[in-house]
C-alpha cells in the first residue's frame, strides 16, 4: 500500500530537443519538486517501490526525451500497477518550438541533434517530430518556446504549476566565521569584524550571539546601530529586484572572526526584521566551532 496522506503530483517533462527542457527541470526544482532527468527505464520499478514505501515524495518531475523513449511506457505501466491511483495526479508538459528556432539554437550552441549525427539538423528535427507526435497529443500542457526567453519560460511554468502551497521567494540568513572560510554559496557577504567584540569580555567569551548578554553587548553599540539601520534598509530596498529577476532564494552571509558573537547577533536581528515580509531561514554555521575545538583538545 502507498503511504500517502496527500496526493502525489507527477509531472512528465518532454518535447523537442532544444525546446527548453533544461530550463523546465530547473524551474520545477525551484518549486520543490523531486526531479529526475532521464532515469534508465530498468530503474523505474525500483523507484516507484521506494515512493510507495516511504510516502514522503509528494511532487515529482521526470524528464523524458529521445534518450529514453521507453521511459514513458515504463511510467504508464507503473501507474497502472500502483494501488489507489486516485492519489496520483499525472500531467505531461510538452515543450515545442519552430523548426527554424530549433536550428538556430543548435547552431548557436554548436550541438548536434541526437537524430542527425551524420546528417542535417532539419532532418533530425523532422524525425523527432514524427516520434513524439503521439506523446504530444497526450500532453496536458503544450508550451511553444519559439519566442520565449529562459526567464519567460520559467514564468510560464510557474503560472501553470505553482500552487498556493508552494514556498515563494525565501532568504537564507547565515552567520559564519572568517577563520573557517567564506561560504561559497553566499549571494551577499557582509563583514562585521569592525564592531565591538565580546570575545574580549571574559564572562561573554564562552557564550554566543544568541545569549541575551552577548546580544545586548553587540547591539548597544552606536556603531552597531548605525550599521544595522543602513544595512537592513539596503536589504529591504534590493529584495524586490531579486524577485523581479526570478530569484527563488537569496543567501545573505554575515561574518565576524570566529562566527560566534557579532555575526550571530546581527544575523538574528536582521532575520527577525526580514521575516515580517519574507520567508526567512536562519543558520549559524560556526556558532559552536570554538566549543567543539576546546572539547577535542
Amino acid at each position: 500500500m502507498m503511504k500517502m496522506a496527500e496526493s502525489l503530483e507527477l509531472v512528465i517533462i518532454t518535447g523537442m530537443s532544444g525546446a527548453g527542457k533544461t530550463v523546465a527541470i530547473q524551474s520545477f526544482e525551484d518549486m520543490g519538486y523531486f526531479c529526475i532527468d532521464n532515469m534508465p527505464p530498468n530503474l523505474v520499478p525500483k523507484f516507484w517501490e521506494l515512493v510507495k514505501e516511504t510516502g514522503k515524495l509528494t511532487k515529482i518531475a521526470l524528464v523524458v526525451d529521445l534518450r529514453s523513449r521507453s521511459f514513458f511506457e515504463e511510467i504508464q505501466r507503473m501507474l497502472i500497477d500502483i494501488e489507489n491511483t486516485s492519489f496520483i495526479d499525472t500531467r505531461i508538459l510538452f515543450l515545442d518550438s519552430s523548426d527554424s528556432e530549433l536550428v538556430s539554437r543548435y547552431k548557436e550552441t554548436r550541438r548536434t541533434h541526437p537524430l542527425a549525427m551524420d546528417g542535417l539538423i532539419t532532418e533530425g528535427i523532422r524525425k523527432e517530430r514524427a516520434i513524439l507526435e503521439d506523446l504530444k497529443t497526450q500532453a496536458s500542457i503544450v508550451i511553444d518556446t519559439t519566442s520565449l526567453t529562459p526567464r519567460q519560460l520559467r514564468d510560464k511554468i510557474n503560472q501553470e504549476f505553482q500552487s498556493s502551497k508552494d514556498v515563494g521567494f525565501r532568504i537564507e540568513m547565515l552567520s559564519f566565521g572568517f577563520k573557517y572560510g567564506i561560504p561559497i554559496d553566499a549571494d551577499i557577504v557582509m563583514d562585521v569584524r569592525f564592531l565591538p567584540n565580546p570575545h574580549y569580555i571574559p564572562e561573554l567569551r564562552p557564550k554566543t550571539g544568541l545569549d541575551q548578554e552577548v546580544y545586548d553587548y553587540v547591539m548597544h553599540s552606536e556603531q552597531t546601530e548605525d550599521f544595522y539601520q543602513y544595512f537592513s534598509q539596503l536589504l529591504f530596498k534590493i529584495m524586490p529586484g531579486y524577485i523581479k529577476e526570478g530569484k527563488r532564494s537569496l543567501t545573505v552571509a554575515i561574518g565576524c572572526t570566529g562566527g560566534q558573537h557579532r555575526s550571530v547577533a546581527l544575523t538574528k536581528r536582521l532575520a527577525q526584521a526580514l521575516e515580517v515580509e519574507y520567508k526567512v531561514n536562519t543558520t549559524h554555521r560556526d556558532k559552536d566551532k570554538r566549543k567543539e575545538t576546546v572539547n577535542r583538545s
